[in-house]
């Protein structure tokens, strides 16, 4: 606990600091970074009314991260929640909102499995990601159903900017017996353009669960006090080109095998063979400069088949497969109506479908969505508005609707306000899960927000803080006769701060969040906060060159959080602290070491779940200079 106060207390000291206040993810020189998710539209992102941040690889390397979820770790607004180390689920909660209340994409394409309704982080290899860009607060007037809490959109490696063939290389070993490679190559031409990539990680892991087989609240319900490890292959190919002046494809596809072992039982096994699947292809029409039509097309898949592997027999047997689909189509026009004036409209198809061995009544339905937004600017000022409605084969109609508003004034300042609606429909454990599990009756679950934000931005220096307030009405819970129904309703505030400064050759990155996440239904658990989200958590990275050297630390505090909706089972806050150094051995070739959690803190997102103590990595690493 001490160590998380000294954390926590580091973080909110450097990050108050008026020279230290700064963007946490958009760096001082990449002030005009070009963020696509926050409006289906390409925008700068310092001129975005709603909070956006954008990762891009050069931040992914120089973080040596091993994993997505590593990655995401401590971001503005993001609690996290991991059953026991790499490849072990992992649940996201962005602005205290529900871990299914946050839309992902990647490469466009709407990812996700249909029945449990949420992402397969864990699963998504880092050495194939090129940028990340997320969005805080409610998108559903753009995007439908999901995204309430936000936007996460990974995008896949691209071919460098310049023409001529460039290759890269990774070679990573570390603790646990942590081995990972990855290999890519790709060209760019003047007509075209692709990127091929693979790569691969294994590791023998942790325990991933310190519970016992022998009654309620025990954990996994398992006795198995052994290493659970993880592996993972992955390819992904991303390529586009022009046909002539006015037409421009591109076409992408990404192939994820994982191997997780885990603490289970004969019904749910304790080992899992997953593969993410994402494919998708553009085709995008500009007549006029004041005219561009996207037509989109995509595919993803979330497949998981379980086992349980009996070690005193050595055999491997059936517990159950769940294989989802998603489908989705979309034409988006955008049009110049006036001097900064733009005028979006679209339509969005997509069908979910469900291939499991437990009998879903419904294995698959349709949705189909229309939406219009405008954005405008006006001097200092600047106005976007959406409205969407969805048709959904179960449901039928659902209306939300969005509006921002910016103003800049002198000195770098910039107000923004912005208010919208979201939803989210049932999921089909929710719904049909047998057994009496699901309930057929749900409702699509509703929410409001309230966002306001200032920010300055600066030569080497800029800040911004967002205050905000979600209600979420129709939550899916459980009643006295632990039937799933919508009766529970949550209230959520919060505020994050967040911010870059690079001072005497040190580059500070600083974000703090604050969540007061309210269960408002009435009953025993009414005030309880919701359960698995940190109230306060705080990130600082810190880096700086010497030379051919690079140094940096990454602290990182989350508070204290609770494990269950009656606030019965409280998990202590905690601290972590991470060090690196790079040496550059010419303009090619890197050599990079890590030491992770150096305090060797023992800590849990989840209870019974432990998490990785002190670790240690050496990656070696080659790109040709441009």
């Amino acid at each position: 606990m001490k160590l998380q106060h000294q954390i926590l207390t580091t973080a909110v000291a450097l990050a108050l600091s008026p020279a230290a206040l700064a963007s946490g993810a958009i760096q001082a020189t990449d002030l005009d970074t070009i963020v696509v998710t926050a409006t289906r539209t390409a925008i700068n992102a310092q001129d975005s009314n709603v909070p956006v941040q954008v990762i891009d690889r050069a931040v992914i390397e120089r973080s040596q991260a091993t994993s997505l979820v590593d990655l995401l770790r401590g971001r503005a607004g993001i609690n996290l929640a991991n059953q026991g180390g790499p490849g072990k689920l992992s649940s996201v909660f962005l602005r205290g909102t529900e871990s299914d209340h946050v839309l992902v994409m990647v490469d466009g394409v709407r990812i996700g499995s249909a029945t449990s309704g949420m992402a397969a982080f864990q699963d998504l290899p880092l050495d194939q990601v090129e940028r990340i860009e997320i969005v805080r607060g409610p998108r559903s007037s753009l995007y439908g159903s999901e995204a309430i809490g936000g936007v996460i959109q990974i995008f896949t490696r691209r071919a460098a900017a310049g023409e001529g063939l460039r290759s890269n290389f990774s070679l990573g070993v570390g603790s646990n017996s942590l081995r990972q490679a990855s290999a890519g190559i790709g060209n760019t031409g003047e007509r075209g353009w692709f990127q091929a990539q693979g790569a691969w990680q294994r590791t023998d892991g942790i325990d991933s669960c310190r519970g016992t087989a022998a009654g309620w609240g025990a954990g996994c319900f398992a006795d198995e006090p052994d290493r659970d490890g993880y592996r993972n292959s992955s390819v992904s190919v991303r390529g586009g080109g022009k046909l002539g002046d006015t037409v421009e494809l591109e076409g992408h596809a990404l192939v994820a095998d994982a191997f997780n072992e885990y603490d289970g039982s004969v019904f749910g096994g304790n080992e899992a063979d997953t593969r993410q699947q994402v494919f998708g292809g553009r085709m995008g029409w500009r007549p006029d400069q004041g005219t561009e039509v996207n037509v989109r097309i995509g595919r993803a898949d979330d497949n998981a088949d379980n086992h349980f592997f009996d070690h005193a027999t050595g055999t491997r047997t059936f517990a159950s497969t769940f294989d989802t689909r998603r489908d989705t189509a979309s034409v988006q026009g955008d049009f110049t109506v006036g001097e900064e004036q733009v005028l979006s409209a679209g339509i969005d198809w997509m069908r979910d479908k469900v291939t499991s061995s437990t009998e879903f009544t419904v294995r698959d339905r349709d949705n189909t969505g229309l939406f219009v937004a405008y954005q405008g600017g006006f001097g200092a000022h600047s106005l976007e508005a959406s409205l969407r409605h969805d048709d959904n084969e179960q449901f039928g109609g659902h209306s939300t609707g969005s509006l921002g508003y910016g103003l800049e004034f002198g000195d770098g300042f910039r107000f923004t306000a912005s208010a919208g609606t979201g939803f989210k429909v049932p999921t089909f454990n929710d719904l049909y899960y047998p057994g009496g599990w699901g309930n057929p009756d749900l409702e699509p679950e509703e929410s409001k927000t309230l966002n306001l934000g200032i920010a300055q931005y600066g030569e080497g220096w800029n800040w911004t803080f967002n205050a905000f307030q979600t209600d979420v009405e129709a939550l899916i819970g459980y009643d006295l006769d632990f039937a799933l129904v919508n009766v529970d309703e949550a209230r959520i505030r919060g505020a994050e701060l967040t911010g870059f400064v690079s001072l005497a050759g040190w580059d500070l990155n600083a974000e703090i969040s604050h969540i007061d996440p309210r269960n408002e239904s009435a009953g025993s658990n009414h005030d309880h906060w919701l359960p698995r989200r940190s109230r306060n958590t705080a990130r600082v990275d810190v880096d700086r060159a010497f030379g051919a050297f690079r140094v940096g630390a990454s602290a990182f505090g989350s508070g204290a959080r609770y494990d269950d909706a009656a606030n019965l089972v409280r998990l202590p806050g905690y601290g972590t602290l991470d060090l690196r150094v790079e040496y550059a051995i010419n303009a090619d070739w890197t050599l990079q070491a890590r030491a992770s959690n150096v305090f060797d803190r023992e800590y849990e997102t989840i209870a019974w779940y432990n998490q990785p103590g002190r670790e240690y990595g050496l990656t070696l690493r080659y790109a040709p200079a441009n």
